[in-house]
Order: C-alpha cells, then structure tokens, then sequence
C-alpha cells in the first residue's frame, strides 16, 4: 500500500503516469498507476517511500534535533516537520512517546524519529557517539545564536511551550543559544525556535555564512 493519506486535494501532485513506465526499481507501480498526491518534492513523485527515505538518509545533515515531551506539547510536529525540511539525521522526543502528529504533515513517514525516556537517557546517547548538546533557549546567560559558532555535529535541545527547557536540560547543554526578539513576548514556541536555530546552522555549515560569530 502507498502512503496517499497526506494527498491535500487533486491539485496537488501528479496524475496517474503515461506507459511504458519508466523501468526504475525506485517507482511504486500504484503511484504510476494512480497518480502521486502526496506531499513531497517533485523529484519523489511515484517513488516508494522506502525509496525516498534512502535517498535521504544519503543528503541528512550531521546535526540532530530534540525536544522535551512532559505534557504533550503540541509544539512536536512542528518541529518534526521542519526537521525534514532541513536535513536533520534525526528528532530525539525525551520523555512521553506519544505526541500529536499533525502539525508533522506525514513528515515523519520520511524523519527518523527516536526516544528517550529521559534527559540522562539522550545525554548518554549523544555522549557515546560525541554529540555536544545546544540548548535553544531565552534563559540568564544564554547567548545569541547569531553569535555562536555552532558544532558541525551536534544535538539542537528544545524545550516545550510555556516552561522551556528544564533544569536537567539546561544542566545537560554544552551552551545554551538563545533566539534574539524584539517584541513584548518572552519566548517564541519550539516550533519556530527549532526552524530559526536549524536555519542558523544551516547558514553556517551549508551556505558559509560566518556572521559575527565569524567576523
């Protein structure tokens, strides 16, 4: 069976493709023969998804994303979603499995996603394989990440809506970046934090952008 639950109208994607099919092991025979309404790049229509997941997992990027999940913040499949639109190798949920994911837009069906039952549990995984830990976080001491040269490799640790990140979180973090604001509200949610950090480091380590950090 192919994935088309994330099809969003007959706009979308492509029709059912012309024979011959292209002979490409990498094609899903009722995508060609029904068409592709899925929400990817056109460059995966009428691949399996298996097929598409390999392909990326050539492109991912060697940073990771994780977030704490103690009262079901609805925050996660934003950040799901944008991990995927970024390159991520992988989310890490810490704490509760379970989390809504509708704000993932069936990006998960494409991310990896792993957990972590508690802070310790990702602090010991991303030790063995010597990931330092940035909090993404507006509290004392934090420093702008525009200001930071952040690691190649690494974990970007959010917190959830309301609290942030928690004090074992903080404890955890080799630094902790804070998104810079100009407005009356303390904090922006994980969702578009985890899109302006992932960005940020995307400037730095895909386009080459020094910064002040840099300068």
């Amino acid at each position: 069976m192919t994935d088309q639950a994330d099809a969003s109208g007959p706009e979308v994607g492509v029709g059912p493709h012309a024979k011959p099919w292209p002979d490409d092991a990498r094609l899903d025979p009722e995508l060609l023969a029904d068409g592709d309404r899925r929400n990817v790049e056109d460059r995966f229509r009428y691949w399996r998804r298996e097929a598409i997941i390999d392909q990326l997992d050539t492109e991912r990027h060697p940073f990771h994303v994780a977030i704490e999940n103690w009262e079901h913040d609805f925050n996660i499949g934003s950040v799901v979603r944008n991990a995927n639109a970024f390159g991520a190798t992988a989310v890490h949920i810490v704490g509760r499995r379970r989390w809504n994911r509708r704000g993932a837009m069936v990006t998960d069906r494409y991310q990896h996603v792993e957990h972590h039952p508690t802070i310790d549990d990702l602090v010991a995984w991303a030790a063995q394989r010597r990931l330092p830990i940035i909090g993404i976080d507006n509290t004392p001491g934090s420093v702008p990440i525009e200001q930071v040269e952040l690691p190649g490799r690494c974990v970007l640790l959010f917190g959830q809506e309301g609290p942030g990140l928690s004090p074992q979180a903080q404890q955890a973090a080799t630094d902790v970046c804070a998104i810079t604001q100009f407005g009356s509200t303390r904090s922006v949610n994980a969702g578009v934090a985890s899109g302006i950090a992932m960005f940020a480091w995307v400037l730095q380590h895909v386009h080459g952008w020094s910064g002040p950090a840099g300068s």
